[in-house]
């Protein structure tokens, strides 16, 4: 009887080590091994296997960038800035927020985190609603909410990171990706 492979995505970053995984398909068990280097989309299938992100993550990961300030918001609550532009910032949900999401709401620590554009944000949140979301005070804004306690700590460097350069000023972030090695 004919059975199926399963094709895993290519290999990216990880510290997690080769593991076999038992696949049955069509009534055949097939081991299929996941690559040294999973990556960040794998990795948040397994969640036990990294450690989740808490806010001295985000500070550590924020304040490492070239030119972050740390302050309160409006609200007194702990924000990133980069030239006194906001691109990461606590965000615990209002009443009108819970009121929105409903049952859905969730009920941990929430990041909000700047990005390029609207369709990054809908996209990110297509990608994994477990750990992006969004309120009708954002609709329209290029920003995301983030479920601090879903999200790993390599995911979130990158999403900092990125929202870093979303608020950057243009000469900064080339001399930061030029100083790092990173591409555009």
């Amino acid at each position: 009887m004919p059975y199926s492979t399963i094709a895993l995505p290519p290999a990216s970053t990880s510290v997690l080590a080769p593991v076999a995984v038992f696949v049955t398909l069509v009534k055949q068990v097939t081991l299929v091994h996941l690559p040294a280097r999973p990556t960040v989309r794998l990795l948040r299938r397994y969640p036990y296997r990294q450690a989740m992100a808490n806010w001295d993550d985000v500070r550590r990961i924020a304040l490492a960038l070239p030119e972050t300030t740390e302050g309160g918001s409006h609200d007194g609550l702990p924000a990133w800035r980069v030239r006194d532009k906001p691109f990461a910032w606590e965000r615990p949900l209002r009443r009108a927020d819970l009121d929105a999401l409903g049952d859905a709401a969730p009920d941990g620590p929430i990041l909000g985190a700047r990005v390029p554009d609207v369709g990054a944000k809908e996209a990110l949140i297509a990608d994994d609603p477990d750990v992006y979301f969004t309120t009708p005070h954002f609709d329209g804004y290029p920003a995301v909410l983030v479920r601090l306690d879903r999200i790993g700590v390599e995911e979130l460097t990158e999403l900092v990171t990125e929202a870093w350069y979303a608020r950057a000023p243009k000469r900064l972030a080339a001399q930061f990706r030029a100083d790092t090695g990173a591409t555009a």
